[in-house]
């Protein structure tokens, strides 16, 4: 598939909805050699990336997530009730019955490991979606993934933190494309 990079930003969409086929290892391989390829601060590349596959392992996973999520749920922040609903259906799966989770790891030196994290992240989508996947960063998982009994159980080493959840997987419907709202330029100077 050839498509140029304005199509890849303006066409990626975090999908939510995934087929029961797998993505091949070489594919996952080819979409992490672009995220590696994402500037970092100082040319540090603080990341490293875990990669889990199996709908049955990361439901597992998401049953575990969504109690630690549910603990730290503040009631007073708006939508929260909303998310008490899903983090309490047993039927909710957080990764949204992908069969591929990448997580984004940060190395603890750098300039600015999460932000280079992050930008690797974005060119992972991108990649993903120009290879034909969708994917969806799944915030949801934070908590759990820090926690060092999952570490431990999952075998990511302690010294690194989890900054981006990522699921990947066939779309099974492509999603509607959300409005966006202009640039917010609220300062330009110019010689103009």
């Amino acid at each position: 598939m050839n498509m140029n990079v304005s199509e890849a930003i303006f066409g990626r969409r975090a999908v939510r909805s995934y087929t029961e086929q797998e993505v091949p290892r070489d594919k996952i391989l080819k979409i992490l050699h672009a995220a590696v390829q994402a500037p970092s601060a100082v040319n540090q590349q603080p990341w490293a990336f875990a990669v889990f596959q199996g709908k049955q392992r990361l439901k597992s996973y998401s049953d575990d997530a969504k109690k630690e999520s549910l603990k730290g749920l503040d009631f007073s922040q708006p939508g929260s009730s909303r998310m008490d609903e899903h983090l309490t259906d047993p039927s909710f799966n957080m990764f949204y019955n992908a069969g591929t989770l990448i997580v984004i790891l940060a190395k603890s030196e750098g300039a600015n490991p999460a932000g280079d994290c992050w930008m690797a992240a974005q060119n992972l989508m991108l990649a993903a979606y120009e290879q034909g996947f969708g994917t969806c960063p799944i915030g949801l998982a934070w908590p759990w993934l820090h926690l060092p009994e999952t570490k431990s159980r999952l075998g990511i080493p302690v010294n690194l933190t989890a900054i981006a959840p990522l699921i990947i997987g066939y779309a099974a419907e492509k999603p509607e494309h959300p409005p966006r709202v202009e640039p917010d330029v609220v300062v330009w100077l110019s010689n103009e």
